[in-house]
């Protein structure tokens, strides 16, 4: 999701979905995503607190802070380009269950109290976002970030990494 100023949406020139200051939420549905995902993504999204309050920290919510959602479809998130040039999208979600599953998202963040204007399932998209900050943030509810998991206190960073089955890229030119 990115936090903006502005977005639109707009399917052959015609404008679908705007928003003025918000959330831009990139939504895409994996193959085994369910209801507990769909909620949790959903719950992020109204209660993540990347708006900023008088004293200038990021410490409100998009309802909080009176700004709407704009969703969009966007199955490109489940992109595979771990092989070859071409990305592969084995893991997205069908299109008919992932439009459901979207509409329900759109109906849960409705019910939370903020307005919420939607791209188009499956269309041709152009999404001009005028984006605040910027603030860009991966919300997955496999949690399946890469990258080390938090290290309790007190215990060494190579320990941590050591006890995950995260490892680091090898840096440019070394093997």
């Amino acid at each position: 999701m990115q936090r903006c100023r502005e977005a639109r949406v707009e399917v052959a020139g015609e404008i679908v979905g705007a928003i003025g200051p918000g959330l831009v939420a990139f939504v895409g549905a994996g193959k085994g995503d369910g209801d507990a995902d769909l909620r949790y993504v959903a719950d992020k999204l109204l209660g993540l607190r990347v708006f900023v309050d008088e004293a200038g920290k990021m410490n409100r919510s998009v309802v909080e802070a009176g700004g709407a959602l704009l969703v969009v479809s966007q199955f490109t998130l489940y992109g595979d380009v771990r092989r070859g040039r071409r990305p592969g999208f084995d893991a997205a979600l069908e299109p008919g269950a992932a439009r459901a599953m979207l509409e329900q998202m759109v109906s849960v963040l409705r019910a939370g109290g903020v307005r919420v204007e939607t791209g188009r399932f499956g269309a041709d998209m152009r999404v001009v976002v005028d984006n605040d900050g910027p603030v860009t943030i991966l919300v997955d509810s496999s949690r399946a970030f890469l990258g080390p998991p938090a290290r309790p206190a007190g215990r060494p960073a190579a320990r941590a990494a050591k006890a995950s089955n995260w490892r680091p890229a090898p840096a440019e030119g070394r093997a």
